[in-house]
């Protein structure tokens, strides 16, 4: 039994030198899980319940919505238990094989000089050839990478589109408030022309018509308040909450995202996108495929040992000795078309990754210039609203409202004017809220907010600084 623990011992120190410490990418792959603690926007490591939950209320800016959702989401939290199963792949595929013992009780004794042996008790352990089972646990490691940057990549796109949902619901929240100051206004419009009429100068048409716009303004506002209940819903569901849960009203848009150039865009793209991170794990992960496939052409070991139990025979004085054997042995790789085969395909998939890499990398340009288009052309309607056209608007309702009442306008004037106005506070709350869409789905292909990787840029650049949003618009008589 001392040359088995022997053996034994020879195979752990064997083992120790066949598997090593954890590599440079195992120990960067597990302290990536073990700064995580607790379930937080970032990490998540069990079910929060309910009270834990940020409070939304009318004080709430988007970021609130955005932790709420990370915290509450099923989505982001089966992307986060995938990347922790990916993680306990790493000690499975850097762990030598099972040893294995084998028990032989011989039926018909086998005689022996010194004796009969009646048992035998046989230990193995098998050990691949140096470096294969580091090549394993490395590869595992950048399965486990790839999937926390596509953990990552499913929280953007959470946080994108409940930025969206929020923006959408900004919207209609405004839109209906404008629709009712509009209701507000025409009503007292109406009082005008029926006093005119009342006084002679009016006439019943005017009356009539005003009628005709507010109870076309107040089916509008009503069905505001029915695409708010829809717009509410996608925001809920966005954060898993029921689709009638109450949410508040105070939602205001955030300040604008500071000046960018497309180019900017691209290089922190390819710098923080956690889809092509993936990618660049997975090709990392076949790179050492491509090594492992060429250590096939070497052996691997099997090292063991046998003890043998003798009986005592009858015309033999003395105890016999129990035999024991230590064993050494080895595959013969000698069929090399077939381990040239398996390099050939790790290489494949090698060159498959950079391709998919490079595809993606195209895809995700291609749209990162669109989404920025469409930020650019909803900047430029937020000014040209906000700086020059809904003034302008104001002061014409005004003064089409004063020369109304001297008589010197007619009520077809008044009516076009205050159309006009509500046009523009609409289209200007529409670009609004489409910009902040825009900025979302940017900040989603970029891997990162907008702002954060401007102050974080390396090239230092002037940069005129952000507008500030001014306060709703209102028309005349609205106060």
């Amino acid at each position: 039994m001392r040359s088995i623990v022997a053996v034994a011992a020879v195979a752990v120190l064997t083992s120790v030198l066949c598997v090593g410490g954890d590599s440079p990418e195992q120990q960067q792959a597990m302290g990536e899980f073990k700064g995580c603690q607790g379930y937080t926007a970032q990490c998540a490591t069990q079910p929060v319940a309910d009270a834990e939950l940020p409070r939304l209320t009318d004080k709430s800016t988007l970021a609130d919505y955005l932790a709420f959702a990370a915290l509450n989401n099923p989505g982001l939290r089966a992307a986060f238990e995938r990347w922790k199963a990916a993680l306990e792949m790493i000690p499975q595929a850097r762990s030598l094989p099972d040893p294995q013992f084998t028990f032989r009780y011989f039926a018909v004794p086998q005689a022996m000089r010194d004796g009969d042996m009646r048992f035998a008790y046989e230990l193995g352990q098998t050990l691949p050839w140096f470096g294969k089972l580091e090549l394993k646990g490395d590869m595992a490691a950048q399965d486990a990478q790839a999937a926390l940057k596509r953990f990552e990549g499913e929280r953007l796109a959470l946080f994108s589109r409940v930025a969206e949902a929020y923006y959408e619901y900004y919207y209609v929240v405004r839109a209906g408030e404008i629709a009712q100051e509009n209701v507000r206004l025409l009503r007292s419009i109406e009082q005008v022309a029926l006093g005119r009429y009342r006084a002679g100068p009016g006439s019943q048409p005017d009356v009539i018509r005003a009628q005709v716009e507010l109870g076309k303004m107040e089916n509008e506002a009503s069905s505001l308040g029915d695409i708010l209940t829809s717009a509410a819903a996608k925001l809920n569901a966005a954060m898993n909450r029921p689709s009638d849960a109450p949410l508040p009203k105070g939602i205001v848009a955030a300040a604008p995202a500071p000046a960018f150039s497309d180019q900017m865009l691209v290089a922190w793209m390819v710098q923080s996108n956690p889809e092509l991170a993936a990618m660049e794990f997975d090709i990392a992960r076949e790179r050492k495929g491509v090594e492992l496939a060429g250590k096939d052409f070497y052996p691997d070991f099997m090292i063991g040992a046998e003890f043998d139990q003798m009986t005592k025979a009858s015309d033999v004085s003395g105890s016999p000795m129990d035999p024991v054997a230590i064993m050494l042995s080895v595959n013969i790789p000698i069929w090399r078309d077939k381990y040239a085969a398996e390099v050939r395909q790790a290489k494949t998939r090698q060159s498959a990754a950079l391709c998919e890499k490079k595809e993606k990398l195209n895809s995700l340009t291609a749209d990162l210039k669109m989404e920025s288009f469409n930020f650019r052309n909803a900047q430029r309607k937020v000014s040209l609203y906000r700086d020059t056209l809904l003034p302008k608007a104001q002061q014409a309702l005004k003064s089409t409202q004063a020369s109304y009442q001297t008589g010197t306008a007619g009520f077809s004037d008044l009516i076009d004017t205050q159309r006009e106005l509500l046009e523009f506070e609409l289209n200007y709350e529409r670009a609004l809220a489409d910009s902040r869409q825009a900025i979302a789905r940017l900040e989603a292909i970029v891997g990162r907010p907008i702002s954060e990787a401007a102050s974080n840029a390396t090239a230092a650049t002037t940069r005129p600084a952000p507008a500030t949003r001014p306060a709703p618009m209102t028309a005349p008589g609205r106060q």
